[in-house]
């Protein structure tokens, strides 16, 4: 059976979307990331060296023609920065399909919805393919797909808290509604709160911190891939019907007296 991930008519065999950063050094990336699977690879485009050639940087470790770099506006506050930011990168690198998030503020770093509207109307009007951080709010959700957004990517908590699903009612309302996947980004912690993401139905998990301040990154990385893995299977099979009561395992009938 093929299921493959489908964004902006690219298709990825790996669910799992991977951050660069936080990661003791490029060499723990490279590894890690080589074990989680991943084929996409996330780049905050105002932290990281892409073009300073004197220096290292994140190509020498990530051959570009193996992975799809998706830059991100990571510390943009306003529709502007963002916006510049994604036009340095395509001048950059050429990319194309890229990340928006515009964050409200560094305490919470939640979305702030209003500019990332504006954002990414900007954005689409010129060419961009846009993945978009937002809120789990199904109404703005559905407002940015219909925008044009290829993909709504909702937080599960706050970014880097590891907290898991706070509110699956409302991942749940945004996967029921939403004809662009829904992929979950922040919040992750562990392998079993990308498990149930991938159950409710998302169509991905986008994570970062849970992997690189893992205790042993790379051997986390591999918990997420199969969890990710696990959690589409499950999804897919369609679990057994929840009952109140105890319902035998072995029928009733026939049996021996």
């Amino acid at each position: 059976m093929t299921d493959s991930l489908i964004i902006a008519g690219r298709n990825f065999n790996s669910r799992l979307l991977v951050g660069t950063g936080k990661y003791k050094d490029f060499y723990e990336t490279k590894e890690a990331i080589a074990a989680s699977g991943a084929e996409i690879v996330t780049v905050a485009v105002r932290r990281v060296n892409i073009e300073k050639k004197g220096e290292p940087m994140l190509q020498d470790f990530l051959d570009p023609q193996k992975f799809t770099y998706l830059p991100n506006t990571a510390g943009c506050f306003t529709a502007a920065d963002a916006v510049r930011t994604l036009r340095l990168a395509r001048v950059a690198g050429g990319w194309n399909l890229v990340k928006l998030e515009v964050l409200a503020d560094e305490k919470t770093l939640y979305p702030k919805v209003v500019e990332t509207i504006k954002a990414a109307e900007m954005l689409i009007r010129e060419g961009f393919e846009v993945m978009v951080y937002t809120s789990d709010d199904p109404i703005v959700a559905k407002e940015l797909e219909d925008v044009g957004c290829c993909a709504i990517m909702p937080l599960a908590a706050p970014i880097g808290s590891g907290l898991g699903i706070q509110n699956r009612l409302n991942i749940e309302f945004i996967i029921e509604q939403a004809q662009v996947p829904v992929l979950v980004d922040a919040g992750v912690g562990t392998a079993s709160d990308a498990a149930i993401a991938m159950e409710l139905g998302c169509e991905g998990v986008l994570m970062n911190t849970a992997i690189a301040k893992a205790k042993n990154p790379v051997l986390m990385a591999r918990a997420m891939k199969l969890a990710i893995e696990a959690g589409r299977a499950a999804y897919l099979a369609g679990r057994m019907e929840k009952k109140k009561f105890a319902s035998a395992s072995s029928p009733i009938e026939g049996k021996i007296k």
